[in-house]
């Protein structure tokens, strides 16, 4: 289930130039300042529960709660001398049946030209300009964030029976991860924003008649030009800001670290004929077993369901069912979803999917919706119109493919590593450019959508991100080494699983190491890993079985990976 939700863009565009002694870099103290008013917000006093290790007993201090610890969870890695104020409050935001606006977050001042800056005439967001004078430049608050407080008025037009979920421990169900949200949202107001008010216009922010460049923007280069953001016109940049796919970031921290991170591109390979055979540009999608090495091989069968005007797209049971069953099936993009198409092919027996595009729209990168949802549990995967022709015509000719991961290439990621930014065309007014790109799987902190596989406490690429644009640079913090993830890249497969789940992560400093999975009340299922683990990668089999040795039943569970330096989660969803 996807939450659309929009950065809310509210910039100062002051130009500080107030000098300031640095002072010993520090972790990094973060206050909430509630401007709710009575009864409202953040002092809303209706009973509730304590939840998920969240101890308030009314929401509004299980709001607050969750604030602080998110604010914790970014202060424990920051290092900082200022203190950072965020200026929070709970609002009646966007909401309809389907989707809502969860709320946004903008950095408050920008500055530029302080003696501390390493880039001279380059907007600094004040939280980290304040970091690197030692000083507070600003008497303001530095981050502003609101959130929609309408997700929790009981009203049936407002996203359903969807609602904020306060507790700590990523057992949301169905409702929505507050924590998560807002450890997004403070990401924007550290910097993770390219800061232009308005993208249409590509401008830059101004003061005293001088515009320059956003600090984010130096890292930014699209593909299509060479160009980097900084570089470019008013014109150029808008241009750029609609061109999907090939607007990436390329500091070198986030591109040293991303192959531990993203998962490598689905890919199609062909095996037979010989006149066909090689590797073809395959998209994946968001529900479905995921793509795997060696993957699935089988000859390639194309539906047919008997209905025109197109008895190959799959959109009805199939009537060749027989000879699809064991195969992988070819389908072609019509007016039914993809999930729909995957799972007729899957009834009738097929062990994966290709869909073949039409030409007629861009696919979407990913295809489609939460596997939960979908009941899809094959690999799923699309290929262009001209790759599909290319294809169908060796059908009679013992065409046999296998759908995979590809050995290199990164899911969004540019061919040379570098994390693609969202880029949608049209312009999406707080949301292009500030984030990753959808295609990124595993799911990222800060993609512009809110998932079920993102869980508080985890900030991925985005730490990385802020060590490019200068918060760790020549900085330790006082008493707690800037630490590295001890474990990246935690991923369990196939998800949903029948019988057994392989976790898979690599350890970057060897040390203690504990894997659990927990059931969704909270309670420990099962221990996997307690000891020592070596750097490295490594891989560990849960045969669905609990401490006692019982097949525990068909549900949602939770994997947690704890070293001294970090917790990572994870979701898994077994079947029958």
């Amino acid at each position: 289930m996807r939450h659309p939700k929009r950065q809310w863009l509210g910039l100062g565009l002051a130009g500080l130039l107030v000098l300031g002694s640095s002072a010993p870099a520090s972790a990094a103290t973060f206050v909430i300042v509630n401007v709710d008013g009575a009864g409202e917000g953040f002092n809303d006093p209706t009973a509730a529960a304590p939840v998920g290790g969240n101890p308030g007993t009314t929401r509004g201090q299980q709001r607050l709660n969750v604030f602080q610890r998110a604010a914790d969870i970014w202060g424990d890695i920051l290092p900082s001398p200022v203190t950072i104020r965020i200026q929070a409050s709970f609002d009646p935001l966007f909401c309809d049946a389907s989707s809502a606006v969860l709320g946004g977050a903008a950095v408050i001042t920008i500055a530029r030209n302080h003696m501390s800056f390493p880039l001279a005439n380059t907007w600094y967001p004040i939280a980290l300009a304040n970091k690197l004078a030692g000083s507070d430049l600003s008497p303001n608050n530095d981050i502003l964030a609101q959130f929609n407080v309408s997700l929790d008025d009981n009203d049936p037009n407002c996203f359903g029976d969807v609602k904020w979920y306060y507790g700590f421990d990523a057992n949301e169900g169905t409702d929505i991860d507050l924590l998560s949200v807002v450890l997004h949202e403070i990401g924007h107001g550290l910097g993770f924003t390219v800061q232009i008010s308005n993208l249409n216009t590509g401008a830059f922010p101004s003061s005293m008649g001088q515009a320059s460049p956003t600090l984010y923007s130096r890292f930014m280069i699209d593909n299509t030009t060479g160009e980097r953001w900084s570089d470019m016109t008013n014109a150029e940049r808008a241009a750029s800001a609609v061109n999907t796919g090939n607007v990436v970031w390329d500091g070198t921290s986030v591109t040293a670290v991303t192959p531990n991170f993203l998962d490598k591109r689905p890919s199609l390979v062909a095996n037979a004929p010989l006149v066909v055979a090689g590797t073809y540009t395959a998209f994946g999608a968001m529900f479905g077993a995921p793509t795997s090495v060696p993957g699935v091989t089988a000859p390639v069968v194309l539906v047919d369901d008997g209905v025109g005007p197109d008895i190959n797209d799959g959109c009805e049971a199939l009537v060749n069912g027989g000879q699809v069953a064991g195969n992988i099936a070819m389908i072609n993009r019509g007016t039914c979803s993809f999930e729909s198409k995957a799972l007729v092919a899957q009834n009738a027996g097929a062990i994966g999917a290709i869909i073949v595009d039409n030409g007629l729209n861009p696919l979407p990168d990913p295809l489609g919706e939460d596997p939960v949802i979908s009941g899809v549990t094959i690999p799923v995967i699309a290929i262009s119109l001209a790759d599909g022709n290319t294809l169908k015509a060796q059908l009679g000719n013992g065409l046999n493919c296998t759908i995979t991961r590809h050995p290199t290439l990164l899911l969004g990621a540019d061919d040379a590593g570098h994390v693609r930014l969202y880029a949608p065309n049209p312009v999406e007014q707080g949301s292009s450019i500030s984030h990753w790109d959808t295609p990124a799987a595993p799911d990222l902190l800060m993609e512009p959508f809110q998932t079920d596989a993102i869980y508080g406490g985890y900030q991925d690429l985005t730490r990385h991100a802020l060590r490019d644009i200068g918060w760790f640079t020549g900085s330790t913090i006082v008493g707690v080494p800037d630490q590295e993830r001890v474990a990246v890249h935690l991923r369990g497969s196939p998800n949903p699983f029948t019988s057994s789940l392989v976790i898979e992560f690599n350890v970057e400093r060897g040390g203690p190491v504990e894997l659990d999975v927990f059931g969704v009340d909270g309670r420990r299922v099962k221990r996997l890993v307690a000891r020592n683990l070596e750097t490295g990668p490594h891989s560990i089999v849960w045969d669905g079985r609990d401490d006692e040795g019982r097949r525990v039943a068909a549900g949602v569970y939770h994997y947690l990976l704890k070293s001294e330096a970090l917790r990572i989660t994870g979701r898994v969803v077994r079947l029958e």
